[in-house]
């Protein structure tokens, strides 16, 4: 999951989100400890949020209104039958030994733009892992892995045993790769070329280089959009991608729609309740995105998050992994003593195996990558990446966490996530740039809550709105959803979530007219495919007998 700092800012991810600090919201279908899959082949399923908004000149696009299936124009959409077929071979797939004979794959139609639906039309990528006990099957689970531009189709596939048991023995799980994204007619800027360039750049020091640098850089990349999904661009909003998902729900047959969204994919949870509230069958919202929260909040809550994240993983290093533990034997010293390292890589990069050069714009990326994985599984990882940097005096480790989160493969291939979160992000983005004390008290609060991690930040950095020059977006503005009139909601928060802070999760709970507040206890990002008992009891109660745990439910 690729991850953006306002402090360390690679240049691509700085040109768009001036005036806020945003990180990422998403999560990975593949379940193995971060250490193992480095060792092997880096995953490319993650994806990644941005917070992003567009300055108010920006064109808006058609907010979309909804009519239903009962609208004639709609009706060769809602009455389609997927042509479900066997998954073509997969390399991946063979290598962790998947069945794929399991699986079926299929495409869904649907308009390219809401607005007009006898126009132009694309296809979204789908698949299914169909109920294992089909004699027992309730229905259908959509799963939405965040991002955006994280691939549903990848989730499903190559995380198939994270919903082995009851899940899968009721239910059809079905992955889609919303539009713009993945297999989805994605949106496509850059070259890969191109990419590890941006990537590998750490920026100049000079306020005023760092600038121009940054504003060419948003320059191209709108206008390599532009030429080579223009025609894309406007329609990728998360209302759209709601109203396919309604769709998708009438071509599998389903009355009501049972959903399991992670990050990103809570707010487009939130959406389609709000716009199909009578469509809600059991939504699962995991690692809550709160549709009400201002950019500016959102980031600033996301920064401070991973900040503390980091702090705990540096003092259980000291104090309970010391014979591995590269960060000294002061706890209190220990976050601050691995920041030096990392910020220091910008003078002095390290080797890797590859050839490649790891500065300290992709060593923070690696790192903060393993803090979305939970103290099991991240912080290991974590450790031995630091203890092969600051010892070894190299980044293998870190380079391969880096390129999981930015959606590089080894052959130095990049799948669309990145190019796919910008410009979804850009399009749903609202918000213009915030006011002088509106930056100052941002710049006060980051200094005095994260300080390893707003090093750099000054008020500068928050002249301007994100999304700066992006030509689409929709009407789409901060507020509470109520989704009145939906079936009653699960929200999942987890006490240690660097990624989307568990007040947001409180929030978003809140909110809704009907919904239950879930407490995971713990670190990471995601509740769902932990390993922790409580979380799937109260999962596969919910989906398969609509039992909502009780208010107040924690689990450790």
């Amino acid at each position: 999951m690729k991850i953006h700092r306002a402090a360390r800012p690679r240049l691509l991810l700085a040109a768009f989100a001036a005036g806020s600090l945003l990180l990422a919201t998403a999560c990975d279908g593949d379940k193995k400890p971060a250490q193992d899959r480095a060792a092997a082949s880096p995953s490319s399923a993650a994806g990644t949020a941005a917070d992003t908004a567009p300055t108010p000149t920006a064109t808006p696009t058609p907010t979309v209104k909804p009519t239903g299936a009962d609208d004639p124009a709609l009706k060769p959409f809602y009455g389609q039958q997927i042509d479900w077929a066997a998954c073509a071979p997969d390399a991946k797939a063979a290598e962790q030994k998947i069945d794929l004979s399991l699986m079926k794959c299929g495409r869904l139609r649907v308009p390219l733009d809401w607005t007009a639906p006898s126009g132009e039309t694309i296809d979204l990528a789908l698949i299914k892992n169909p109920a294992a006990k089909q004699d027992q099957r309730i229905g259908s689970l959509v799963v939405n892995p965040g991002g955006p531009g994280a691939s549903g189709v990848e989730t499903v596939k190559y995380g198939a045993e994270q919903f082995e048991g009851t899940l899968h023995n009721r239910f059809d799980v079905i992955g889609f790769d919303p539009r713009g994204t993945g297999e989805s007619s994605p949106v496509v800027c850059l070259d890969d070329k191109q990419r590890d360039t941006l990537n590998s750049q750490d920026g100049p020091t000079d306020p005023a280089e760092a600038k121009a640098r940054s504003e060419k850089a948003r320059a191209d990349f709108i206008a390599a959009c532009q030429a080579k999904s223009g025609k894309l661009l406007p329609f990728v909003g998360t209302r759209s991608t709601a109203r396919d998902l309604d769709v998708l729900r009438a071509a599998v047959g389903d009355q009501k729609l049972n959903y399991l969204g992670i990050s990103y994919g809570t707010y487009l949870g939130a959406l389609y309740a709000e716009e199909f509230p009578k469509s809600v069958g059991r939504l699962i919202l995991d690692s809550a995105v709160d549709p009400a929260e201002q950019s500016l909040d959102h980031g600033i809550n996301q920064t401070i998050g991973f900040e503390k994240s980091f702090e705990r993983f540096a003092v259980d290093c000291v104090e309970k992994n010391a014979d591995t533990c590269p960060l000294g034997k002061n706890s209190a010293k220990a976050a601050k003593k691995a920041s030096d390292f990392l910020d220091g890589l910008r003078d002095k990069p390290l080797p890797t195996k590859s050839g490649r050069k790891v500065g300290s714009g992709l060593a923070w990326t690696g790192v903060m990558t393993t803090l979305y994985y939970d103290e099991k599984d991240g912080w290991p990882a974590l450790r031995l990446a630091l203890a092969e940097a600051m010892k070894a005096g190299s980044a293998n480790l870190l380079l391969a966490f880096a390129d999981e989160s930015n959606g590089r493969d080894e052959k130095g291939h990049y799948n669309s996530s990145e190019e796919a979160r910008i410009a979804i992000r850009c399009a749903d983005g609202a918000s213009p740039a915030p006011s002088a004390e509106q930056a100052q008290a941002a710049v006060q609060k980051l200094k005095q809550e994260a300080p390893l991690f707003s090093t750099d930040v000054t008020v500068e950095d928050f002249s301007e709105g994100s999304c700066v020059g992006w030509p689409f977006r929709t009407s789409e503005t901060p507020h509470t959803v109520r989704a009145e009139g939906a079936a009653p909601i699960l929200v999942v928060g987890s006490t240690g979530d660097p990624a989307t802070p568990y007040a947001a999760a409180e929030s978003l709970a809140k909110g809704f007219a009907d919904a239950t507040l879930l407490t995971r206890v713990g670190e990471g990002h995601g509740a769902f495919g932990k390993g922790n008992g409580c979380v799937d009891a109260a999962y596969a109660a919910y989906l398969t007998e609509g039992t909502l745990p009780a208010a107040g439910t924690k689990c450790s």
